[in-house]
């Protein structure tokens, strides 16, 4: 699609709209920009959140789709077959840059290339809400949170003693969803969530049949979630929760692109489980929290159908992480709050991958035994706040890792709230990633890796109010000792090192107005550029653009109207312009840009009762966010919710 398109189409809806989040929103209670309860407008650091109310009106769409409609979000996966790897591109930072966080807590998939941690493990249907932390926030979260932090904030009750929910529905691709849960609250700190969840697709096929007549199978996907909470006030002062996440997912995957495989199969299972205690002292409160992660993937092509390289592939990669932190949060004056803490992490995997034909370079096992990483921090931030005008976030972290050593990061936050309406911010921040296992001890391992390391600025201003509300910030990243797969031009031996530099930057800019108690519409548009630096066999340096998969221009446009008290309908329009994806030993290939039209139609029998329907891509629009791979076509989702 051509640039000039996208501006027109950006300054038309400009015209109609002027902030992404409305006044409800930014009145809001967050908690992850300073892991403690602050109102959004009353922070200088960019946040979103999408709420339950959205969130119930997207029961047809994945957490990868939904995070897609997001400025500054290209969630490269969501819009193929289920059970596609969600890769979170934020910002444009590479995968691996965007910390994904449940409850607070850091989430890492050791048993993965990057440990980024995929968003198909997730049932949206369990999710209160979900707050979006833009920028490096290495400083409070640490290793990944280079670009920021998705925090997916869970359900832990309802609001009477007993509640009783249900979600059903039915679409394309023989696609059927159900949800159950149960909960409660006595009303004295006792609390409860328990609930399960079930995805069962036959798909349409992953790659791309060029021809239409090479008959490609569909590719299904099947998955069961089961998660609960449980929470309690065993004194007066003191609360403790434990929670736990289990889900199982079984997909049937292609041999690449363009390529049909009858037979390639993706089994995993993802077991989360901790507690969190909570103890309130006199200006404050004390944390403690412990999470447990264990990752087991298995992929299968025994080849009764041959679509690989190989004539038979199986792989086994088996993940645990253990996290545990503990910090405080104390209010020293009216204007003075200081938060601080530490954290240990601590990560093993084995992996086996066998092939045949192994063409002479079969893979090297991998044993927990000896693959096993750990990192311990101290962090600290210091914030002064007033209601009106200057304000100041200062922090910084210590963190060890016992193979590279110790680095630090800090970050300074000033902002300005001039009135009730305006807020103007600065973010200056450094963030780093570590090296991941698979990194460090596969055949193309080195222990020698040091941390990517980037700096980070982001300038911006925000007006918000009852009727109209919007926001806009640019943004710079600077990185080093960017991880690089190197092969030797003579000896093609391969292992990762560090090398390059990486720049990127762009703009976000979100806009709403609320026409009236009925009618609103909202719009967010994202550009985004970056450049890589290398040395050439020369010597001489050379950047180019490698940004691959991720669109330079990105806008979103929705349409709300409440047309009768119990019926809700809206329209998104989503364009994004062409993005490029990398060939070995080639020039890259263009990938066109496109667009995309849904409606959103709910009904409310009464409080209890409603059924609704998503109709997605409704012009049919053929697409590619990665070549020889098929994107949906026209879909919807239908079905009921039951609110007991």
């Amino acid at each position: 699609m051509k640039c000039k398109m996208m501006t027109v189409l950006f300054l038309l809806a400009s015209a109609a709209s002027y902030g992404q989040d409305s006044a409800k929103t930014l009145n809001e209670v967050i908690v992850t920009a300073t892991k403690s309860p602050i109102k959004q407008s009353q922070t200088g650091k960019i946040v979103d959140v999408i709420s339950q109310e959205q969130l119930q009106k997207s029961f047809g769409k994945s957490l990868g789709e939904v995070l897609n409609q997001q400025v500054g979000m290209i969630i490269n996966g969501a819009d193929n077959v289920l059970g596609t790897n969600q890769t979170v591109y934020m910002r444009g930072a590479s995968s691996g840059n965007t910390l994904i966080l449940l409850d607070g807590v850091p989430l890492y998939d050791p048993s993965g290339i990057s440990s980024e941690f995929d968003l198909n493990n997730f049932a949206l249907d369990n999710i209160e809400k979900v707050e979006i932390l833009k920028g490096s926030q290495s400083t409070l979260y640490g290793s990944d949170a280079v670009a920021g932090v998705i925090n997916i904030i869970t359900k832990k009750s309802g609001k009477k003693p007993l509640n009783f929910n249900l979600d059903l529905s039915a679409g394309s691709y023989e696609t059927y969803k159900g949800a159950v849960s149960l909960s409660g609250n006595n009303g004295h700190g006792q609390t409860f969530f328990v609930s399960y969840n079930k995805i069962k697709s036959a798909g349409f096929s992953s790659a791309y049949d060029s021809t239409g007549k090479n008959h490609f199978d569909k590719d299904g996907f099947n998955q069961d979630v089961f998660q609960f909470n449980y929470g309690f006030k065993p004194l007066k002062k003191t609360s403790i929760s434990f929670f736990g996440k289990y889900n199982n997912n079984h997909a049937d995957l292609d041999a690449g692109a363009f390529q049909d495989d009858k037979d390639y199969t993706n089994h995993n299972d993802n077991l989360i489980a901790g507690a969190v205690v909570d103890y309130k002292v006199k200006n404050g409160f004390i944390r403690f929290q412990y999470s447990y992660n264990r990752f087991n993937r298995n992929f299968l092509d025994d080849s009764t159908d041959v679509g690989g390289f190989s004539n038979y592939q199986r792989g086994k990669y088996n993940g645990t992480s253990n996290y545990a932190e503990i910090f405080t949060h104390l209010d020293l004056s009216d204007q003075i709050e200081l938060l601080t803490g530490a954290d240990y992490r601590q990560s093993s995997s084995s992996q086996l991958y066998i092939f045949y034909p192994d063409y002479g370079f079969p893979a090297l096992p991998i044993s927990a035994d000896s693959a096993k990483t750990s990192q311990f921090s101290y962090y600290a931030s210091l914030m002064y706040k007033q209601k009106k005008g200057f304000n100041l976030d200062l922090g910084s972290r210590w963190n060890h890792h016992n193979i590279y050593g110790s680095n630090f990061t800090s970050s300074v936050n000033p902002f300005l709230l001039l009135d009730e309406h305006y807020k103007i911010y600065a973010n200056l921040s450094s963030g780093y990633r570590v090296p991941s296992i698979y990194q460090l001890y596969s055949e193309y391992g080195n222990r020698n890796l040091k941390p990517e390391v980037t700096t980070s600025l982001e300038i911006g201003g925000q007006y918000f109010s009852d009727k109209i509300s919007g926001r806009i910030t640019s943004f710079s990243r600077d990185g080093r000792d960017v991880f690089y797969f190197y092969t030797d031009p003579v000896s093609y031996s391969s292992k990762y090192i560090n090398a390059d530099k990486q720049n990127d930057y762009g703009v976000e800019t979100e806009a709403t107005i609320n026409f009236s108690k009925q009618f609103s519409a909202s719009l967010n548009y994202t550009y985004v550029d970056g450049r890589i630096a290398t040395t050439a066999a020369n010597g001489k340096d050379t950047s180019y653009f490698n940004l691959y998969k991720r669109p330079k221009n990105v806008l979103n446009i929705f349409f709300n109207l409440q047309a009768t008290k119990d019926l809700f309908l809206s329209a998104t329009f989503k364009a994004v312009s062409k993005a490029f994806e990398p060939q070995y030993n080639g020039p890259s290939y263009e990938l066109k840009g496109y667009y995309t039209l849904g409606f959103y139609g709910q009904y409310n029998f009464n409080k209890a009762i409603n059924i609704f329907g998503d109709f997605q891509n409704v012009t049919d629009q053929k697409y590619f966010v990665t070549r020889g791979f098929t994107t949906k076509g026209f879909n919807f989702n239908a079905g009921l919710k039951m609110r007991l």
